[in-house]
């Protein structure tokens, strides 16, 4: 069995490696998943055979010297030397690969248990979600808001909340499912989204919007100060990044799912979001490549709500709640 576990953490630490490397994609939930039933199985194996096999060879050595000095005091010897107790300890104690595996079982199925239906942490990468999210932002995303979905298969079992524009949502890359990504949510299924001369509309009603001065945004290259707004979807206001003289010509990225519901102008682009569907946008919308480019998010994609930024070494105040 050491020789199997060896064999077993050679594999894991090339698997990691290439990972890091950039040999292959890696795919996280499934080596959680994978992770969390070997080391089942190993504690299994440990709770029923490898323990008891182990307590009754100590008793074994236990109960042969208290026969042998049983024996020596019927001859008269009442003093016997030895002391067997470091050798009952040497014989109870778990060997490296089951404190490595069996030993790691309760640790890694709360890290499994936690990721797959409660909070999962996601470090923010680019600056598509500025002036939310800056790059570098730590953040925790709720799994459980939209409801339960079995892990690696990502299949809904339990209905919750019910996605609402306005939220800042991460999901699978329908373009990549390998990828995560995070935009906020301007419309909903059966929504119109038009977005025409940079200004955002649902269901022909135009998204209010509010100059709140410029913003410096050290997010990209170069560094600018960028005209920020604050914007109204429904009942709920966040904060976007738009630059009047700074147009943007619309053209899809591929042949998307349901590409016919979308009609791209000089003007911009006007969809018609389908039923399980979502579509995307980031906040940063002049530096965003987000449904207007690839399309629709199916329901199945979903990861969870972002609702908190828990870190950012750079920069400690950005730590806090947020939409």
């Amino acid at each position: 069995m050491s020789a199997l576990t060896g064999v077993l953490y050679a594999l894991l630490l090339a698997y990691l490696g290439g990972w890091y490397m950039g040999q292959w994609s890696g795919n996280f939930a499934l080596l959680l998943f994978i992770l969390t039933t070997v080391t089942f199985a190993y504690w299994l194996a440990e709770r029923f055979h490898f323990l008891p096999a182990r307590k009754a060879a100590a008793q074994a050595l236990v109960d042969s010297d208290a026969k042998r000095r049983e024996t020596l005091a019927s001859q008269g010897i009442q003093r016997v030397d030895g002391d067997i107790e470091g050798a009952r300890q040497t014989l109870l104690q778990q060997p490296w690969w089951l404190d490595w595996t069996a030993g790691l079982f309760p640790v890694i199925l709360v890290v499994f248990l936690l990721r797959s239906f409660v909070v999962e942490p996601f470090k923010i990468p680019s600056g598509s979600m500025v002036p939310t999210l800056m790059v570098g932002d730590l953040i925790l995303v709720n799994k459980f808001h939209y409801g339960i979905r079995l892990p690696v298969i990502n299949k809904k079992i339990i209905a919750n909340h019910d996605v609402q524009r306005g939220d800042v949502m991460v999901f699978r890359y329908p373009m990549n499912p390998e990828q995560d990504y995070i935009k906020r949510v301007v419309g909903i299924p059966g929504d119109e989204v038009s977005y025409q001369n940079q200004r955002l509309y649902i269901n022909g009603q135009l998204a209010p919007v509010q100059p709140q001065g410029d913003f410096y945004d050290d997010s990209g290259s170069p560094r600018l100060y960028r005209p920020r707004f604050t914007e109204k979807l429904g009942e709920r206001e966040h904060q976007i990044l738009v630059e009047p003289k700074q147009g943007a010509l619309f053209r899809p990225d591929a042949n998307f799912p349901h590409l016919d519901q979308c009609n791209y102008t000089l003007e911009g682009v006007n969809c018609k979001v389908p039923a399980g569907h979502y579509f995307m946008m980031g906040d940063n919308r002049d530096n965003s490549r987000d449904s207007r480019y690839w399309g629709f998010v199916p329901d199945e994609n979903i990861v969870g709500k972002a609702f908190l930024i828990w870190m950012n070494f750079g920069n400690l105040k950005r730590v806090g709640f947020f939409e």
